[in-house]
């Protein structure tokens, strides 16, 4: 099984708040770390992205085409209008997780309301019931 932590984050997201919220997540042990390829280059991410990868934690760079239609627990109207789905932490955890994946931790919301997370785990290896 792999847990994937998707992070959605807005444009004027700062990096002392996705540093303590990927801090919160971290209790969840995720396996991976999932965001969207055009935010690759998001000032915010540039310094945690550093310290998630020298931890050793992946990070996988998800195209935000693959997000379309991909159904999520939570929604937002504005969300899905952009990105064609109702959550893009969720979506991207999904996405990552792979095909039978499900949501664990449905998206969190940073107090400054511009990134959001969300845990997913794949099923890959389980039993289905």
């Amino acid at each position: 099984m792999t847990r994937v932590l998707g992070v959605g984050l807005q444009s004027r997201a700062e990096s002392a708040a996705l540093a303590a919220l990927l801090d919160a997540a971290r209790e969840a042990a995720p396996d991976m770390l999932a965001i969207l390829a055009d935010k690759a280059d998001h000032p915010a991410l540039q310094t945690v992205l550093q310290a998630v990868q020298a931890a050793g934690l992946p990070v996988c760079l998800i195209a935000r085409s693959r997000l379309n239609g991909v159904a999520t627990p939570t929604y937002s109207a504005r969300v899905a209008e952009r990105f064609g789905t109702g959550s893009v932490a969720e979506a991207l955890a999904l996405v990552a997780a792979g095909p039978e994946a499900r949501i664990v931790q449905p998206r969190a919301i940073s107090p400054c309301g511009t990134m959001t997370t969300a845990l997913a785990d794949s099923l890959k290896g389980e039993k289905k019931e």
